[in-house]
C-alpha cells in the first residue's frame, strides 16, 4: 500500500513537473487507423476516428520536436480513401512545423503492400526499408520495420545489419545521450488478439538489451498501453492511438507494470533531463472533453 501510494505521488510529481517544463519535447503514437467493418464484430468502437483526430489537435498544441507514428497510419494502406483523414492530420502538423516520422505497421502492407508501401513513402519520404534514425536532443530514435512476413530473407538480413552498426555507431557517438528503438510489432503484450512477436525479440532485443545507450522500446500493434522491464530495460506498448480497444489476458502471459492504467486512447510524451528520460502518458478522458496525464515514468 505504501509502495502504491508512494508511485502515484511520484507520477503525479513528474506530470506537473512535466507541464511546466519547456525542454524539446518527443511524441509517440501508434495505431492510428480506422476500424475495419471486420474487427468490429468482436471489438466494440467507440468514437475511434474522433479520438485520433484529438490526439493530433493535443499533440498541437505541445509543438513537439518530432512527432513518430510507430505503424498502422490507416487501416489498408493501398486504398487512397483510408488517408483522407489522416492526411488532414498531417497537413496540419506541417502548418506548424512538426516533423511527423513514422514506420510500417501491417495494415500498410495488408493485401496489396507494394502499392500501401508506395502510399507510406508519399506521406513519409524518410522512411528507409533497412531502418533510419532521427535524433532530437542528443535523443536517438531508431525506427524499424517489424513485418517479417512480408519481407525477403535478404530484406531482413540488410535491416539486421543496418540496424546493429547503427546501434553500435550511436554508443560511441558522444553527441548521443539515449536511444529508443520503435517498431510496430510488440516483443511483449497480454493482448488476446495479437501475439507477442517472436521475430521482434530474435531481431531487435539483443542489440537493444547489450548497448548501453538503449533504455527504451517502443511498440504497438497491441491496443493497449503496457509497461514491461525486461533485462533491466523498458518496454511500452502504445498502441492507443485510434484504433478498437484490445481485451488483455488476466493471467498475465508477462508482468505489466501498468495493469492499472488502460485508457482506450493515449500517446506519449518524452522530454530530456541529462543522461535520463521523463516519460508521460497523455490520455484521454472518457467523456473526450480533453486529455491529463496519466502514467509517468524516468528513464535512465
Amino acid at each position: 500500500m505504501i509502495k502504491a501510494a508512494s508511485f502515484l505521488i511520484l507520477s503525479l510529481l513528474a506530470c506537473n513537473a512535466f507541464s511546466q517544463e519547456k525542454r524539446p519535447v518527443i511524441a509517440f503514437t501508434s495505431d492510428t487507423q480506422q476500424p475495419m467493418w471486420v474487427e468490429k464484430l468482436w471489438l466494440k468502437s467507440n468514437r475511434n476516428e474522433q479520438a485520433t483526430k484529438l490526439i493530433f489537435d493535443d499533440v498541437q498544441k505541445l509543438r513537439p520536436s518530432g512527432f513518430f507514428i510507430l505503424g498502422d497510419v490507416v487501416s489498408v494502406g493501398y486504398r487512397n480513401s483510408t488517408w483522407t483523414a489522416i492526411d488532414s492530420c498531417l497537413k496540419h502538423c506541417t502548418i506548424d512545423s512538426i516533423p511527423v516520422y513514422a514506420t510500417l505497421g501491417n495494415h500498410e502492407v495488408m493485401f496489396r503492400s507494394r502499392r500501401g508501401i508506395k502510399n507510406f513513402q508519399t506521406r513519409f519520404p524518410m522512411y528507409k526499408a533497412a531502418g533510419y534514425t532521427e535524433t532530437i536532443d542528443s535523443v536517438a530514435v531508431v525506427l524499424l520495420n517489424s513485418n517479417f512476413n512480408k519481407m525477403t530473407a535478404a530484406e531482413i538480413l540488410a535491416q539486421d545489419n543496418w540496424y546493429g552498426k547503427t546501434i553500435e555507431q550511436l554508443d560511441k557517438d558522444e553527441a548521443i545521450k539515449l536511444i529508443i528503438v520503435g517498431c510496430h510489432h510488440s516483443p511483449y503484450t497480454n493482448s488476446k488478439i495479437v501475439k507477442p512477436s517472436m521475430a521482434v525479440r530474435q531481431n531487435f532485443l539483443p542489440a537493444f538489451i547489450k548497448s548501453k545507450k538503449c533504455v527504451l522500446f517502443l511498440s504497438g500493434h497491441s491496443h493497449n498501453f503496457e509497461h514491461f522491464v525486461m533485462n533491466g530495460k523498458h518496454f511500452l506498448v502504445i498502441g492507443g492511438g485510434g484504433g478498437l480497444h484490445q481485451p488483455l489476458y488476466t493471467k498475465e502471459v508477462s508482468h505489466d507494470l501498468a495493469a492499472k492504467y488502460k485508457p482506450a486512447f493515449h500517446y506519449l510524451v518524452i522530454r530530456r533531463f541529462s543522461d535520463s528520460l521523463q516519460v508521460v502518458s497523455r490520455r484521454l478522458k472518457p467523456d473526450f472533453s480533453g486529455f491529463d496525464n496519466g502514467f509517468a515514468l524516468t528513464v535512465k
